[in-house]
Order: structure tokens, then C-alpha cells, then sequence
């Protein structure tokens, strides 16, 4: 009954709002659809692909829908939670079929700002990383093709679409609204930044105040990579984890020696609630990356030269985890705007 309702009103949408209000369609983004800090920049969409509420609640409905997974089992949401940050608590999600994927389910949070995707960032676009889960093996194991004619038989879906994007869904449909959704996944409501941009100093303990400046200071580097607002540079490193490594990263994209083992750096925004952590989600802790870095790494011929032993004290570690804790957005994992919307309607 109530997704009839909601067919309804989606179908007046369609024949009335279209008729006279089509501009209404075009969204100042910025103002309507996200609350952005003085430290974001605004986010920049694909001419084809300017967001609308409609779009967005589309590109919702199918990150949380099976439908788009060869046996209708498994979501984009099946690995990206939002209770951890649009990340896994799994260092390998399990797609169709409990097959173990093959690298550590990065965050979606930010993902806006992103120049490129994956961990080896062969994707140049939000819009064509969608493809990438769908048609991957161990995750949905579909085709894009055949997902877009399954969702076109569904009612609702297909008169969303026509109002969305003036086409029945198809391959463009899926890959746009559902990047227009991922694009609202803004996290910038942290202690850090309530102290930073707030001027509220009492939002960081003194021991995560500590934490800030060793993680900003010459001695650790940690900003030389991991670099605010975003808390990444979108590089690609090599930390040293492995003197030999089971993945070679970067390599597989563009065939260059010097890519060997290279991954893109992660944000560290909402890092204490998205572990595992690593390329291959191998360190369970924060405590354990910690002693990592301070260890200086592994023995490989691409580390980074900024992985170093670093000779931090017991105390200065303390402040260090204190400091990356404040990186938390406990409003996240409750913005009912990133819900799931089928579990709202049941």
C-alpha cells in the first residue's frame, strides 16, 4: 500500500512538476542538499549529473537495494555501513555468494573531494566507480546491462527514473543517481574541527590538543600525507607494511615498476570507528598502526621516505590515539539523511 502512495506521488510529480517547473530540477547544491564547513571547498558535479532531491533519493534507494547483485542478495550497503563510516568492520566484505573480496573496503565518507577511486585509483570518476562493485566478481557479480532491465520493471523505480533523468533506468541511471547520493556523504562535524573552525577549545582533551601538534609537527609527518580538511592528500604511497607483498597495488593499472605496492593514502576522518585498517584490513587496532609508523616500517624498496622510525614515547603515542579519536563524526552513523530508506518505509 504505501509504495503504491508513493508511486503516485512520484507519477503527479512526473506529469505536473515537469510540465512548468523543470527548473526547479537544478540544485544550488551547496545551499539545499549539503551543510559544508568554511574548509570545504564546493563540490563539484558533472554537468550531466547536477543534483536533485530526486536524484539523490533514487541513488539512495538503489545503494541500499540487492536488486542490483546477480542473485539480489547483496547491497552497495552490504560493505559499506554506515555505522562504520560507509566502511566494513570486516578486513575482507563478503559479496554474492560469501566470496571474500580482495583489498579492505575503503570509507565513502568525503568521497566527493576524491580525484580518483580505488585503492589503486584506476577510476577517474564517482560515476564509473559505481560500475566497478557491480560487475566485480567477489562483490555483486552483475551486469550493469541486465541490473538496469531487472530495475525497470519495478514500478516505482521506473517512474523515479523518468522524473530523475527523463529515461527508464538503465546504466546511466544507476551510475549517476547513485553517485549523487554518495556525494552527500559529507562528515566534517568532528571535535577536531568544532576546535579548529569553532574556536571551541574545550573539544579536544588536552591529551588529543597534544596529539594535534605531534601530528602536525616536523618529528611525525603525519599531516605530510594525511592533510586537512580531508585528512589525505589522495596520493599513492608505499608505508612499509610488508617487505613482500601478496598485492602489487598500484602496478596492476599503470605497469610502472616504481607503482609496485603503492596504495592510495586513506582519509583518517571517522578512522576509529572504520577499522580494520590497511590495504587489507591487517592491523585490527589504532594502537597497532600507531607502533607501526613509530617502528618506521618494513624494509621495501618503494616505502616512502617519511616512514621512518619516529622514537615516540609511551605518553606521545597516548596523545597521538587521543588526537586521531577527536577525528570522529558521532552524528554519521545517525543522519537518518543516509539511512536506509526500505527499512524506513517497511
Amino acid at each position: 500500500m504505501l509504495k503504491a502512495i508513493i508511486l503516485f506521488l512520484w507519477s503527479f510529480i512526473f506529469f505536473y512538476g515537469m510540465i512548468g517547473c523543470k527548473s526547479t530540477l537544478l540544485s544550488t547544491y551547496k545551499k539545499d542538499y549539503y551543510s559544508l564547513p568554511s574548509d570545504f571547498p564546493n563540490i563539484t558535479h558533472p554537468e550531466q549529473n547536477v543534483p536533485t532531491a530526486l536524484r539523490i533519493q533514487l541513488g539512495k534507494m538503489l545503494f541500499y537495494d540487492p536488486i542490483l547483485s546477480r542473485d539480489s542478495t547483496v547491497s552497495c550497503a552490504s560493505c559499506h555501513k554506515q555505522q562504520f563510516a560507509f566502511a566494513d568492520s570486516l578486513s575482507f566484505s563478503l559479496g554474492v555468494e560469501q566470496r571474500t573480496g580482495t583489498q579492505n573496503v575503503p570509507s565513502l565518507v568525503n568521497v566527493a573531494y576524491a580525484p580518483n577511486f580505488t585503492r589503486a585509483g584506476g577510476v577517474p570518476t564517482l560515476e564509473m566507480q559505481i560500475l566497478v562493485p557491480i560487475q566485480e566478481t567477489h562483490e555483486l557479480d552483475f551486469n550493469i546491462v541486465l541490473a538496469g532491465k531487472r530495475i525497470a520493471k519495478d514500478s516505482l523505480y521506473r517512474a523515479m527514473s523518468l522524473t530523475a533523468y527523463q529515461r527508464i533506468p538503465d546504466p546511466y541511471v544507476i551510475t549517476r543517481s547513485i553517485a549523487a547520493f554518495e556525494r552527500t556523504l559529507i562528515s566534517a562535524n568532528t571535535p577536531y574541527d568544532v576546535y579548529t573552525y569553532s574556536n571551541k577549545k574545550n573539544s579536544l582533551s588536552p591529551s588529543a590538543q597534544r596529539g594535534l601538534k605531534l601530528f602536525m609537527s616536523d618529528k611525525t609527518n603525519c599531516s605530510s600525507c594525511h592533510t586537512p580538511p580531508f585528512f589525505s592528500d589522495f596520493s599513492f604511497k608505499n608505508n612499509g607494511l610488508y617487505t613482500h607483498y601478496a598485492d602489487s597495488g598500484r602496478i596492476r593499472l599503470t605497469y610502472k615498476e616504481e607503482d609496485r605496492a603503492l596504495f592510495k593514502v586513506p582519509s583518517l576522518r571517522n578512522v576509529s570507528i572504520s577499522s580494520p585498517y590497511m590495504h587489507d584490513g591487517s592491523f585490527n587496532s589504532l594502537e597497532q598502526v600507531i607502533e607501526h609508523y613509530n617502528k618506521g616500517g618494513n624494509t621495501h624498496k618503494h616505502k616512502s621516505p617519511l616512514i621512518r622510525p619516529l622514537h615516540l614515547s609511551s605518553k606521545e603515542q597516548k596523545n597521538l590515539l587521543a588526537f586521531l579519536q577527536s577525528l570522529t563524526d558521532e552524528s554519521i552513523a545517525k543522519n537518518p539523511s543516509f539511512s536506509n530508506p526500505h527499512l524506513q518505509n517497511n
